[in-house]
C-alpha cells in the first residue's frame, strides 16, 4: 500500500476494510444488480459513512450486520446511498426527435394511448422532457401520451414528483421553452421553476427495482428509455433485463440505450436501427 493512500486510511472516521468493502458490493448487487469496481471504493466510503454518522453507528462491521437483519428502512437508505443519479433535461438531445416522429407515427396509426415507459428517471428530468416532446410532436398540451416513469432510489421520486427545480436546470434550455413549459416561482419560490401541470399529469412515478422477477407494468409500451443504467450491471444482468423488456415492447416499438452501452451481446433479442436506438430483433416480432 502507498503512503498515500495509507495515510488517508489513517485519517478515515470509520475503519473500512477490504472485506467490508466486499461485503458491500456483494449486498448493493444482489439487491439492485450494480456491480462495483475496486475504484469505487472510496466513493463507498464517503457516501456510507454518512448513514453511519445519521444512525449513530461505530463501524462498518456493526453497520453491515445490521443492515443483514433485513431493516427494511435501512436498505432503502443503503440503496439509495449507492445509486448515481446525474441526470438533465434533453441529455442526449439526439433522441428526441427521433421519439418524436415516433410519436408522429403512432398517432397516424391511430394508437391511443401512447405507453412510453422511462425505466431510470432518478430526479424526473428524463420523464418530462419525454413529456415535453411529446407536447411538442402532437400539437396539444394533452396528447394521447402516458408515461410510466420509474427509479429504484426512492429519494430522486419525490423530487421528481414535485417538478419543482433550480432555476439553473434550466438556464441551459431555450428561454422559449421554458417560458412554454415552466413556471417562475415568486416569494419564497424565487430562484426555481415548477414543471406545467398538463406534463406532470401525463406521467407516473413509481419506486421499481429492475432486478424484480415481476415488473407491475402494463404492455404494449411504444418505447422504453434504460438510459445510463445498464452500465452499473454486468453482462448477465443487462441480458436479462433486455429479455425481460421484450414481451413488453409493441413490435415496432423503439428502445433508447445511453451513448455509452451497446446491446450487441443481445442482437437476438434488439437490432440497432440508430444512434443507440434499438427495435426488437425480427425473431422477436410477431
Amino acid at each position: 500500500m502507498s503512503k498515500a493512500i495509507h495515510d488517508s486510511e489513517k485519517l478515515r472516521e470509520f475503519h473500512f476494510t477490504a472485506k467490508d468493502f466486499e461485503r458491500v458490493c456483494k449486498l448493493i448487487y444482489d439487491r439492485a444488480g450494480i456491480s462495483l469496481s475496486d475504484s469505487k471504493r472510496e466513493l463507498v466510503y464517503s457516501r456510507l459513512s454518512r448513514r453511519l454518522r445519521a444512525i449513530g453507528i461505530h463501524s462498518f462491521e456493526e453497520y453491515l450486520a445490521y443492515l443483514e437483519l433485513g431493516n427494511e428502512e435501512e436498505w432503502e437508505a443503503f440503496t439509495n446511498s449507492l445509486t448515481t443519479n446525474l441526470t438533465a433535461f434533453f441529455r442526449e438531445a439526439h433522441h428526441f426527435p427521433v421519439l418524436a416522429e415516433h410519436l408522429r407515427q403512432a398517432q397516424a396509426k391511430g394508437k391511443h394511448p401512447i405507453t412510453l415507459w422511462c425505466s431510470a428517471s432518478s430526479t424526473g428530468e428524463e420523464a418530462y422532457s419525454m413529456a415535453m416532446t411529446a407536447v411538442d410532436a402532437l400539437g396539444t398540451y394533452k396528447p394521447p401520451v402516458t408515461i410510466l416513469a420509474t427509479d429504484l432510489d426512492t429519494k430522486v421520486l419525490e423530487t421528481a414528483k414535485r417538478g419543482v427545480y433550480p432555476e439553473e436546470r434550466v438556464s441551459k434550455l431555450d428561454q422559449a421553452l421554458v417560458k412554454r413549459f415552466f413556471l417562475r416561482g415568486t416569494g419564497s419560490q424565487a430562484g426555481y421553476v415548477r414543471v406545467r401541470q398538463e406534463l406532470r399529469d401525463m406521467i407516473t412515478f413509481r419506486q421499481l427495482n429492475l432486478l424484480d422477477n415481476n415488473w407491475p407494468i402494463r404492455s404494449p409500451l411504444d418505447a422504453i428509455f434504460c438510459r445510463n443504467v445498464m452500465i452499473y450491471f454486468d453482462r448477465p444482468t443487462q441480458f436479462s433485463i433486455l429479455k425481460k423488456f421484450v414481451p413488453l415492447l409493441a413490435a415496432d416499438g423503439l428502445l433508447f440505450a445511453g451513448h455509452s452501452e451497446s446491446f450487441f451481446h443481445a442482437e437476438e433479442l434488439f437490432k440497432l436501427t440508430s444512434k443507440t436506438v434499438y427495435k426488437l430483433a425480427h425473431k422477436n416480432k410477431p
